[in-house]
């Protein structure tokens, strides 16, 4: 059966899920998850929202989906153990530091992978579960064949999106609102700069990063069939009333009720984007599938009779089967749930009847008179002396003292047994100037003054390389040459991709920058060296230490952390950090460039979005792929005070040339090594100073 997963922002959002017929909710507590914005849970809350759901038959999921700082281990550990000790079902989670946490700790919990690992490979899954993982949540991106193709061919359980709002970036690989105000979304504290207003080459009042909210009522048979485990409908930031009605609808759709104008109806005065889309899941991908909020007259009319549906009844109740004996020597009545569990109350001595004596169908009636409770009678057995009977009153009690006592059994749990920690091991780096990375976009950048410098290693993408042979070959006898893999590589473009990459091997080429988990899998059964990039969002000790283990020659640290962060953090394998260049914001599976012109035209050069303020946003191609990237105007630039850099203890700083040209390239190269004074105007120093809030 597919589980309807439904979001829990608040106790009353929780209710609302339960009582309209979730199998599951996921949840936050504390600061650790990715919608710190939604008022969570406090440790109190949660053991009361967990025994809630377990009486109610109902899987409660903890969101642990953001990434941890070195100095926060201690406080994810304690919410870990506390949730551990609440009952909770599962963990999802993105650090990967916080899944070796979530093992060593609370060994028995399940883990799930968060949509922001950014999982939209069968390599991706693999991956996850050779960590220990149970369940991966795919990215939003997916289409009806490839989430087949992963779920057909996954050893552990699929999760998909099913309804509610699209980010324009896939998740886990957007740095836009961290950039431009400090509120990180990898840190759950995302702005949704993306719902605002830009234009291509000046403002505009247009949407081009607003996407209408994914609705995939129409496809359940669809994921159920193919074995999707979980449907996830997002809403932990939306109100009870929108998680009673969505959730309601999704319940009725996948209990086999035909979907219905109505529901329709239901679903758009719940939350809206000009409609909805399917667009994803069905590859149509495009124009459609974009819209903005409008704001409309509340109906009150519709709220209250939302609320209704949690605040005054008990839905979706668990079925019980009562077993009564009533004899000479006394009253007993035994109440057995779904599971197995069993409850044994004892009542008063009988009476002899001076009239009517108890019979089998009397006693039912009362029996069934459950209402209130989070139960149904779905069957009696009783056995009955000659000549008896026993008050109404009485029959009442035994269901109320039978009841009061499950409900105490379900929503016990055993006491689990908790691990303490490893101890992060902290490897110190070098202490003297970084060596130079430069990574390149074009073939064209690649200018006879940059391979003068004395780098470490030249990042070349993949598809350049693959290109042209005997460049890739003269190329790699001039300076060493690490191949950069795209980002988001799905299940039908990795053909063409391990083509590429036997291509360059055979021109001497060894080393791979990936910025994917499913990659790495990919890179080592191919026997390179890998070098992990910015997108795998590499941000504490643990997580360094892990690709230590992973057999990693090198990592890149994310541009979100502060330098002490850089400075303190362990250096198990040779790190390095962006030192120049415009940050990648987004990576998106709609064309932006289309988005404008309505018809790709991502060759002829970088397109720029601009805000209200005035700040520009210039857009690149992902590689030869239909993808798009969206860049930071100001470029990061901490040329001028490399003696900084000197004293973080790392192997490497990168140049990223993206929208430069030869000439600008040569003046970047020139102004490392001469640095001119720093230029507010035209560069920033990034979040390495300012942090995130």
């Amino acid at each position: 059966m597919l589980e309807l997963l439904a979001p829990a922002g608040s106790m009353e959002a929780l209710r609302a899920a339960v009582q309209n017929g979730a199998n599951a909710v996921y949840l936050g507590s504390g600061t650790f998850n990715a919608r710190q914005g939604a008022k969570n849970f406090t440790p109190q809350m949660l053991t009361e929202a967990v025994k809630y759901c377990h009486v109610r038959g109902v899987a409660v999921h903890l969101t642990l989906n953001t990434l941890i700082s070195d100095r926060e281990a201690g406080d994810v550990s304690a919410l870990i153990r506390s949730a551990a000790i609440s009952g909770v079902d599962a963990f999802i989670v993105q650090d990967l530091f916080v899944v070796n946490l979530c093992k060593q700790i609370a060994p028995h919990i399940p883990i799930h992978g968060s949509t922001q690992m950014t999982i939209h490979s069968l390599p991706g899954v693999l991956f996850c579960a050779a960590l220990g993982m149970s369940r991966v949540v795919l990215s939003r991106e997916l289409g009806r064949e490839e989430i087949q193709y992963i779920t057909q061919n996954s050893p552990i359980e699929i999760e998909v999106f099913g309804h509610g709002a699209l980010c324009m970036c896939y998740s886990g690989q957007c740095y836009l609102s961290a950039a431009i105000g400090g509120r990180s979304g990898n840190r759950g504290r995302c702005a949704q700069p993306c719902r605002q207003s830009y234009g291509y080459g000046r403002w505009e009042n247009k949407y081009p990063l607003s996407l209408k909210d994914n609705c995939l009522i129409g496809h359940l048979r669809d994921l159920e069939n193919m074995g999707v485990a979980s449907l996830k409908l997002e809403g932990r930031m939306k109100r009870p009333e929108y998680v009673a009605a969505v959730t309601h609808v999704y319940r009725q759709a996948l209990d086999g009720e035909p979907v219905t104008r109505e529901m329709m109806e239901t679903l758009a005065t719940a939350f809206n984007r000009q409609g909805f889309t399917d667009g994803y899941y069905t590859g149509h991908v495009g124009q459609d599938m974009f819209g903005i909020r409008e704001e409309t007259k509340e109906n009150t009319d519709w709220l209250r009779r939302m609320r209704q549906t949690y605040e005054t009844t008990e839905n979706g109740l668990v079925p019980v089967h009562f077993s009564a004996v009533i004899d000479a020597e006394g009253s007993s009545l035994t109440v057995t749930d779904p599971e197995g569990r069993s409850c044994r109350v004892e009542g008063p001595r009988p009476e002899l009847a001076r009239a009517i004596m108890l019979t089998e169908e009397a006693l039912a009636s009362r029996l069934e008179k459950t209402g209130g409770t989070p139960y149904r009678c779905a069957g009696v057995t009783a056995r009955i002396g000659d000549g008896l009977t026993l008050s109404a009153a009485a029959i009442n009690a035994l269901r109320r003292d039978a009841l009061s006592q499950l409900t105490a059994l379900r929503s016990r749990r055993e006491q689990p047994k908790l691990m303490r920690p490893k101890k992060v091991k902290n490897v110190t780096g070098r202490y003297e100037h970084p060596g130079l990375v430069v990574q390149v976009t074009s073939a064209e950048q690649i200018t006879p003054r940059l391979l003068k410098m004395p780098l470490e290693s030249i990042y070349v993408p993949l598809h350049i390389l693959a290109l042209d042979p005997l460049f890739c070959h003269e190329l790699n006898r001039k300076v060493r040459v690490t191949a950069v893999l795209p980002r988001i590589v799905h299940d039908s473009e990795l053909g063409r991709l391990k083509d590429d990459l036997i291509s360059i091997r055979k021109m001497g080429v060894r080393d791979l920058l990936v910025g994917n988990l499913g990659l790495l899998v990919v890179a080592r059964e191919m026997g390179f060296r890998i070098r992990g990039d910015y997108g795998l969002n590499i941000f504490n000790s643990g997580a360094v230490n892990m690709m230590q283990e992973l057999e990693l020659i090198s990592a890149t640290l994310s541009f979100e952390m502060t330098f002490p962060q850089i400075r303190d953090v362990s250096k198990a394998v040779p790190c390095e950090i962006l030192a120049y260049g415009r940050l990648p914001l987004m990576v998106t599976e709609n064309c932006l460039i289309r988005g404008r012109t309505g018809s790709c035209t991502c060759n002829l050069g970088p397109v720029k979005l601009m805000d209200k303020t005035g700040a520009e946003f210039p857009i690149i191609k992902d590689g030869d792929k239909c993808r798009s990237i969206l860049l930071n105007g100001k470029k990061l630039s901490w040329l001028d005070r490399q003696d900084d850099l000197a004293r973080m203890g790392l192997w490497a700083v990168r140049l990223y040339f993206t929208t430069e040209g030869p000439r600008e390239v040569d003046h970047v190269l020139s102004a490392y090594l001469n640095p001119p004074p720093f230029d507010p105007g035209a560069c920033t120093r990034g979040l390495y100073l300012r942090g995130l809030e």
